[in-house]
């Protein structure tokens, strides 16, 4: 089977998911358009270089509506040759964006693509788009389900994390972010997002909050409590399904989960014959892919059993993986995964994670494989895997080395 390398990774910086983030005014298009651009730019494609542009979002409503992909094409520098797949896997969009451009390209469907993906969480809410997992009551009430802020007590509730565990991951999450930042850990990776006029608008990762310490978290509410004791009582309806759980224990707040936020980021994916016609040296080889579907109430355990499939599938085990980014979604998911696989936090999100620079749903995946990438070359290191978990109850896993 042919083998299907890296040849770039890059990504926008993250703005703040909110009116006053420095990226609310650029749309959706726009920002696909132009990392597209950049992408194409800086490794001196032809517009009709590659096959076909795969491109995650999650909220397919309004201007992430109809196939965003083929639009960005459109919008972009690309030829209209280049058709666009819009693909929507939750929170691993742009992961399985590349997995699937990956797997195109070892089974010989065309010579190169670019996969990736977008969110701009400030103009699009997130879950304006009335998924059937939740408002359904033929598949919601099937399935116990809860939003994933409950989801992730459980996790807590489950397992015995504490409230000062999760601050504690949080805070190392801000300070590694920091870290990187000054250290310039991105610079190779974060391009600039510039206005109509060539303006700089964003050019670092804005929500950030590297004063953060525990006294700072221990001051914030359980963000979830609420909606889980009193209305509309979703902590009943998690007690249903998990009767060994006396009560839920809420210790998730806006500082130890994930941040809303908007941003793209993009890879080039290709074979060899494909970098020997662009002169492109590889950066790594996409070695292994996966995905597996879970429990839909609990919901966010995912990368535990994809990462368990990902290292039996390919003869693996998990000593033969030098670093990992396993998604921050909240504090508990990454608790859990480090846990079950005995895995030291040394290994895992050196650079910070979506707890400090935040989660634009639909680029996600591909932004925490662009910064595996990165951080095996720092390093010096020779293979990564990066991991999410996903609503409703999935999991999805990519297994990265070093050519």
């Amino acid at each position: 089977m042919t083998e299907a390398y890296i040849y770039d990774a890059l990504r926008t910086p993250r703005g703040k998911g909110r009116k006053d983030g420095a990226l609310h005014e650029v749309t959706s298009l726009r920002l696909s358009a132009l990392t597209l651009n950049a992408l194409k730019d800086r490794n001196n494609l032809d517009g009709h270089a590659v096959e076909d542009v795969i491109w995650g979002n999650v909220t397919q409503v309004m201007e992430q509506g109809g196939c965003l992909a083929r639009s960005a094409v459109l919008a972009s520098d690309l030829d209209q040759s280049i058709p666009g797949l819009a693909i929507n896997r939750f929170c691993a969009s742009g992961m399985e964006a590349v997995n699937l451009a990956a797997n195109q390209v070892k089974g010989g469907a065309g010579m190169a693509y670019i996969a990736g993906g977008v969110e701009m969480m400030g103009r699009v809410a997130m879950g304006s788009d009335g998924a059937a997992i939740a408002a359904d009551p033929s598949v919601a009430l099937e399935t116990y389900f809860v939003p994933q802020g409950i989801s992730a007590d459980i996790i807590a509730t489950q397992y015995g994390h504490s409230r000062d565990d999760a601050d504690a991951l949080a805070v190392a999450s801000q300070q590694r972010a920091k870290k990187a930042w000054d250290e310039k850990r991105f610079a190779k990776s974060v391009i600039t997002v510039r206005d109509q006029n060539g303006l700089a608008i964003l050019d670092y990762d804005e929500y950030m909050r590297p004063q953060t310490d525990m006294q700072t978290l221990g001051a914030l509410s359980p963000a979830f409590q609420a909606m889980g004791e009193v209305m509309p009582g979703f902590d009943a309806v998690a007690l249903l399904k998990y009767p060994h759980l006396e009560k839920i224990n809420h210790i998730h707040h806006a500082g130890n989960s994930s941040g809303i936020v908007d941003g793209a980021a993009a890879v080039l994916i290709g074979n060899k014959e494909f970098g020997e016609k662009y002169g492109l040296k590889p950066r790594a080889r996409i070695r292994a892919t996966t995905k597996i579907g879970t429990d839909p109430t609990i919901m966010l355990t995912g990368p535990v059993p994809a990462t368990k499939k990902i290292l039996t599938d390919n003869g693996m085990t998990i000593g033969d993986i030098d670093l990992f980014e396993v998604n921050e979604a909240f504090a508990s998911v990454v608790m859990l995964f480090m846990e079950a696989f005995n895995v030291e936090h040394e290994k895992v999100n050196v650079n910070g994670g979506s707890i400090a620079m935040g989660h634009p749903l639909g680029a996600t995946g591909a932004m925490i494989i662009g910064t595996l990438l990165d951080e095996l070359e720092r390093q010096d290191k020779e293979v990564g895997l990066a991991t999410l978990c996903i609503a409703s109850g999935m999991g999805a896993a990519t297994i990265i080395e070093r050519v």
